[in-house]
Formats: structure tokens, C-alpha cells, sequence
């Protein structure tokens, strides 16, 4: 039997996704009421990382832990992927030490390529082309402060990067229509656009994406491996900042999320950030939970 991985969101059927989202709420119960919960003792998770992070290795490895297992970091300065080993070659021999692992790199294809040659559940926790973890912990947020999301619309403010593409799949999967604002030249990838169909279109200006808008989400102009670019960025997208007039045109009870790191006066303004309708705390938190409820999936 061929094992499960989760590449992206579409790896999953909507009703797995939502019985992910229920679990993730679960487990965080169980967490804050101090009730052990060790139901992946004795398995191992590998963390293969080629792009830093602060919140995938905290929430992946104190995940780990919480559920009674152990998680291995692995940089490209710790393994043989740094000096040139084949993907193929380097699945091979992790898969058959660990029960799943999960890696944080640039191109998708790499990932893919790794899957192939597994012989356990691969987790992509980060390509330059999608970031499934953080929309599970983004839908279970909006869940616990908002209840069911199938309906609602979502205005994504800034480049479409992999963030966005998961924000696409997740319209799709989720069920809400998703308003995209962005510059042109930054638009999302055509045919991850185009899969969607009517479940996202972009809206080039971002008072019109936001308007009546139930979330409204954004990212730094600068992903990681485009920092040379940061000047011609911040030009490109002057005007696409989240700032109060932005949430003001949204619903009057919308949400704000950001998966952060944040640059507070670029992509947000400190007043959305830190106001009442931000609720990036706990999206920050909801990492640890929904990826517990991922883990626990993919090995049981």
C-alpha cells in the first residue's frame, strides 16, 4: 500500500481536511487541560531543513515531544543533501529510519522527488510553491473564532507566492471564494489559478478584495530567496499594505492573519497587527496543534 504524504492541500479529501481541523481542536484541549497524550510514542520524525524557520522546527519538534515521540533536525550542514547526495538516494535511506518526514525547501520538485522515492509519509512544510501546514493551522484558527468558513470570502492582500497557492487550494477544499490583490507582474501561478475556477479571481485593487471581506490575509512582499529584490518589491507593492482603511472596508467583523515573520509598516500596518481583529497569536499557535492532528493521521 502506497503511503500518504501531504504535498499540498489536495493531497486530502475537504472531509479529511475538516476531520484535521476537529482533531487540531482536540489535541489543543487536551494540551491546555495537561492531559498526557503520548499516541505517537516511539516513532520518529526526520525535520529536513534547506530554508531556516522559527515556527515549523518549534511547533514540529515540541509536537513531536507532546505526542510521546522524537524529532531529528537535520540542516544541509548535518547531512549528506548538503554535499551533493541524490534526493532519491537520501529517501531511501531516511525513510527507512524514521516514521515520517517532513522537509522545508525551495523547489516543489524536490519534494516531489523525494515522495517518490519513500517509503514513508513525506510533509511538505515549505516549497517555493506551496505552504499547506500553515493554511491547516489558518482554517482551524478561523474555525475556533468563526465556525464554518464554506461561504465565506477571504481577500489575500500581496504577492502571490506559495502562501497564496495554498490559500487557492484551500478556497477550493474549504469551500469560500477567495479575492486575490495583487500587482501586476506578482500574480499567482496560472495554472494553480485556473484549477480553482471561480473559487478565486484576482482583484487588482485591494480595497476591492477587501470589500465585505470575512479574513483578510497577507505576507511579506520578500519571501526567503528574494531579498535582493527588496527594494523593487517595496515600489511594486506600495500600495497593498493591510492598514486600517483596508479592514474597514472588509466585514465589520473580520479577521486578520499573517503567518509571519511580520514586517510591521511594509505588508501591515502595526495598528492591524496588534489590533482586535488580529488573530495571528493563535494562527502562530495552531501550528503545534493542527500539524499534531497531521502527524497522527499519517501514522496511525
Amino acid at each position: 500500500m502506497t503511503q500518504k504524504n501531504f504535498l499540498t492541500l489536495l493531497d486530502f479529501s475537504p472531509d479529511t481536511l475538516r476531520g484535521l481541523i476537529t482533531r487540531g481542536i482536540e489535541l489543543k484541549a487536551l494540551r491546555k487541560a495537561g492531559t498526557l497524550h503520548e499516541s505517537l510514542k516511539n516513532r520518529i520524525l526526520a525535520m529536513v531543513f534547506e530554508k531556516s524557520s522559527t515556527r515549523t522546527r518549534m511547533s514540529f519538534e515540541a509536537g513531536m515531544a507532546q505526542l510521546g515521540g522524537t524529532a531529528i533536525f537535520l540542516s544541509p550542514r548535518d547531512t549528506q543533501l548538503g554535499r551533493g547526495e541524490p534526493i532519491e538516494d537520501s529517501a531511501r535511506v531516511l525513510s527507512r529510519m524514521a516514521d515520517v518526514i517532513m522537509i522545508r525547501t525551495f523547489e516543489h520538485e524536490k519534494i516531489e522527488r523525494f515522495a517518490a522515492c519513500s517509503e514513508v509519509p513525506i510533509i511538505n512544510a515549505l516549497t517555493d510553491l506551496y505552504h499547506p501546514c500553515q493554511l491547516l493551522a489558518d482554517m482551524q484558527t478561523w474555525f475556533e473564532h468563526r465556525g464554518e468558513i464554506q461561504g465565506k470570502t477571504v481577500a489575500w492582500i500581496g504577492d502571490g507566492n506559495n502562501m497564496c497557492h495554498s490559500y487557492i487550494n484551500a478556497a477550493r477544499q474549504y469551500g469560500f471564494t477567495l479575492n486575490i490583490a495583487c500587482p501586476e507582474g506578482y500574480d499567482p501561478d496560472s495554472s494553480i489559478l485556473q484549477a480553482a475556477g471561480e473559487s478565486a479571481v484576482i482583484v487588482r485593487e485591494p480595497a476591492e478584495a477587501a470589500d465585505n471581506a470575512d479574513l483578510v490575509v497577507t505576507d511579506v512582499w520578500a519571501s526567503m530567496g528574494q531579498e535582493e529584490e527588496q527594494a523593487l518589491r517595496e515600489k511594486a507593492f506600495a500600495r497593498y499594505q493591510v492598514d486600517t482603511h483596508i479592514m474597514q472596508a472588509a466585514a465589520d467583523d473580520a479577521l486578520f492573519m499573517h503567518c509571519l515573520p511580520a514586517h510591521r509598516g511594509e505588508e501591515v500596518a502595526a495598528a492591524v497587527i496588534d489590533g482586535q481583529q488580529s488573530v495571528v497569536w493563535d494562527e502562530a499557535e495552531n501550528r503545534l496543534h493542527a500539524q499534531k492532528a497531521l502527524l497522527e493521521y499519517l501514522l496511525q
